[in-house]
């Protein structure tokens, strides 16, 4: 499978279950789109901002349900391989994303898997192994939390020292090489994870040594 990176805001996510994983899959979609959740009954966990439908579609009314909420993408998440094949189905004869809970490795064409993610706005970075190894997903989304520790900031860093030396007429092999200076520096790296220094700051230390040398670093 090829990882893309996909923008719901403001798109609709059918999630076809109310049981954990339901309410697993609806927490991290309610983050972006408007969730809504179909289930005869709702377990006793967190749904996010999801609107909960209280429902028992039998496989015969999925069609209807993909119809009348026109989703952008629907989870399979019931107990039922009945309904979730139909789920499927019919997501697939209109051309609909879908993600079945009930099943790892092999996926139908189409199929989308929802991978561990960690987060660090803007950057995201995301793990999947297939649906075979769960638990390893998990460890390395942990291990890249530390990893990852003030990567948002310099990812704004970068875009605002870009901007600045476009703006100021700098050549853009010379743009592409004081960024790739400044994501290398041990330094910066330390000053933004510690608060020692902030986005604003760095990006005026870094064009004021830029102004100084005259674009010509030892």
């Amino acid at each position: 499978m090829i990882p893309l990176l996909h923008d719901f805001t403001n798109a609709t996510v059918l999630v076809v279950g109310g049981g954990p994983v339901g309410a697993r899959k609806a927490r991290r979609f309610a983050r972006e789109a408007r969730v809504l959740v179909v289930s005869p009954a709702f377990a006793d966990r967190d749904f996010g901002d999801a609107e909960l439908i209280r429902a028992a579609p039998d496989a015969d009314d999925v069609p209807a349900w993909l119809e009348r909420t026109a989703p952008a993408l629907v989870v399979a998440a019931t107990d039922d391989a009945a309904i979730n094949e139909a789920v499927v189905d019919a997501a697939h004869d209109r051309g609909i994303l879908v993600n079945r809970a009930d099943r790892s490795g092999a996926r139908e064409p189409g199929s989308v898997v929802v991978p561990a993610t960690v987060r660090e706005e803007p950057v995201t970075v995301a793990i999947a192994t297939g649906g075979r190894a769960p638990a390893l997903s998990k460890h390395l989304r942990q291990e890249l939390e530390e990893t990852l520790e003030g990567a948002g900031e310099m990812a704004r860093v970068c875009s605002g020292v870009r901007e600045q030396l476009k703006a100021r007429d700098v050549p853009a092999d010379r743009r592409r090489e004081i960024v790739t200076d400044v994501v290398n520096s041990p330094d910066v790296w330390t000053a933004l994870r510690t608060g020692t220094s902030n986005c604003p700051q760095v990006i005026e230390d870094v064009l004021g040594e830029e102004l100084a040398t005259g674009g010509d670093r030892p």
